[in-house]
């Protein structure tokens, strides 16, 4: 935020380009955010085909057989599909929106909005990763154990195992979102803050 530091003092220094000097910061702040949200989208795109065309690429047999076993998990992955289809186009649809701004409210609207989607859709995957994971960790593990086929794990009997898997994935899916959006969120929280101060 060097820019808008230096701004601010030749705004301070001279009264009589407080307009301008204004402007010229919500321009900045305008361009910067745009800039975020459109880098959001880019990654957020990125993430979905790279992971789904690894997915796609590598034929795993044992994959189809836990998916076979656990029904559900293979309509929660459809549905995980639409659900992650949806954020982006709320991402895309923000930073359209972002890009035509004329107004210093409007847009510390739509940075709340950002933030906000972006947070959900950290929330959705780190819960349906640590959920979907930690069946296939333990079904994997167990062939690891059994040269025979896959079998049903008892679900009543391995709850703790599960809960205990499910917990170690979405603490590791934290981490990795936090390196992955941590910094554009933070971004997004710097020029909300410069922002409420012309707002004011």
């Amino acid at each position: 935020m060097k820019e808008l530091d230096l701004l601010k003092k030749d705004w301070q220094k001279n009264d009589a380009f407080e307009q301008v000097s204004e402007q010229d910061i919500y321009t900045m702040l305008h361009k910067k955010s745009s800039s975020v949200v459109k880098w959001i989208l880019i990654v957020s795109i990125l993430e979905f085909v790279i992971l789904n065309g690894i997915a796609f690429f590598i034929n795993d047999k044992a994959y189809d057989k836990i998916m076979s076993l656990y029904p559900f998990l293979s309509v929660l992955d459809k549905v995980n599909y639409v659900i992650i289809i949806v954020f982006i186009y709320f991402f895309y649809r923000n930073y359209k929106n972002i890009s035509v701004l004329q107004s210093s409210k409007k847009l510390i609207e739509h940075i709340l909005k950002t933030r906000k989607i972006v947070t959900y859709y950290i929330y959705w995957n780190i819960i349906i990763g640590g959920f979907s994971g930690a069946f296939g960790a333990i079904e994997s593990f167990s062939v690891g154990h059994n040269s025979s086929a896959l079998e049903k794990i008892n679900i009543s009997n391995n709850i703790l195992t599960i809960f205990i898997v499910m917990l170690l994935i979405m603490g590791f899916l934290w981490l990795f979102y936090k390196l992955l959006y941590g910094s554009f969120l933070r971004k997004l929280k710097e020029n909300y803050s410069e922002l409420k101060k012309i707002d004011l």
